[in-house]
């Protein structure tokens, strides 16, 4: 089914269809320029090993690489439904397949995210023993068959320990850990959240997962619900990523009034080896020498590196995704005075 007629801005996350006929689950995948990973994701899909029905929404976000023509022509088993819009952004496209979802729990999956043959089983199996109101989150592996660049890597091996932490019982999912690319809940806990901030382009999901929290949502973590991660990005893409997180943490706290997130921020500090508090806080008192730090670093930092050098290109890594990130802190804050006060935030703040 394809619908090209935008939902009213009124109704965008409270229009439901209620035919009789509802799927046990609405996955929603928003696209942009993806074509043939798209297509790699939907096949996965239509080879899930689960007994229950459920729906497919894809929302192309305004895709100008044959996107819709690929989906507009797609010959499926799934119960497919494909939406197009001008490109506003992934928290955009999630709240218009949110919208358009006929089940009451809705699965988000990224287009770069293949799903094993049980991940939407293993949702709902793990949501049969948890709070209805649960938020459950699936990890995003390493796949075989996928060659990274060195920064995709090191983001990929951040994640894994996330992972690892969780599954050795270390802590537990937090909103912290609401990535999208992986993740399942119900549609009435979004809508009473307001779904996702347009206003943000980066770390929307984490943002949303913050007031999903304040409505007493837990997060519970589905170490068997994996989807097998084929993540690509350019370096660039990857610094301004840094960039914005750090700008968005400011955000979270300041703007938001979540204290907390200053506390965080100064207690993953204390955290840090020699050398990242060192790029942090020369970072944070010159923007000139920070960026002097992170260019003798990127010397370092190649697409393949060899695996006697892999270690000092992870280091060179975190350090220039350091520099970048309290970068961005600084700048939001606007002084590097309030960026030394923030690095100094005692944790019960």
């Amino acid at each position: 089914m394809v619908d090209s007629a935008p939902p009213s801005p009124s109704d965008a996350l409270a229009s439901r269809s209620n035919d009789g006929h509802l799927p046990a689950l609405s996955v929603v995948i928003p696209t942009f320029n993806r074509r043939e990973r798209l297509a790699r994701v939907l096949e996965a899909l239509s080879r899930q090993e689960c007994e229950l029905p459920f729906e497919v929404i894809v929302v192309s976000d305004g895709s100008t690489d044959g996107t819709d023509d690929f989906l507009r022509g797609l010959d499926t088993s799934l119960d497919l439904h494909a939406h197009f819009q001008p490109n506003s952004g992934p928290a955009a496209a999630r709240n218009r397949g949110v919208a358009a979802a006929r089940s009451d729990l809705v699965l988000f999956i990224d287009d770069d995210v293949v799903p094993a043959p049980n991940l939407v089983r293993a949702h709902l199996d793990v949501r049969g023993r948890v709070d209805p109101g649960t938020v459950v989150i699936g990890p995003m592996r390493d796949p075989a068959d996928h060659r990274m660049t060195s920064w995709v890597a090191w983001e990929q091996e951040m994640l894994a320990k996330q992972y690892e932490a969780m599954e050795a019982g270390q802590w537990r999912a937090t909103a912290r850990q609401f990535y999208t690319g992986n993740a399942s809940l119900p549609v009435e806990v979004i809508r009473r959240a307001g779904g996702f901030d347009t206003g943000f382009t980066r770390a929307e999901d984490i943002e949303l997962a913050f007031r999903l929290h304040d409505l007493g949502a837990g997060f519970e973590y589905a170490p068997d619900a994996t989807g097998w991660h084929y993540a690509e990005r350019s370096y660039e893409s990857w610094c301004g990523a840094a960039y914005a997180y750090g700008r968005n943490d400011v955000r979270f706290g300041r703007d938001l009034d979540r204290p907390q997130i200053f506390a965080l921020i100064a207690w993953t500090f204390g955290r840090r080896n020699l050398l990242l508090k060192v790029v942090a806080l020369i970072t944070v008192h010159s923007a000139l020498l920070g960026r002097a730090e992170r260019r003798l670093f990127e010397l370092l930092v190649v697409p393949h590196p060899a695996a006697s050098r892999r270690r000092l290109v992870r280091y060179a890594l975190s350090a220039v995704y350091a520099e970048r990130y309290y970068r961005g802190l600084t700048d939001e804050l606007g002084s590097s005075r309030r960026a030394r006060q923030v690095l100094r935030t005692p944790l019960d703040a």
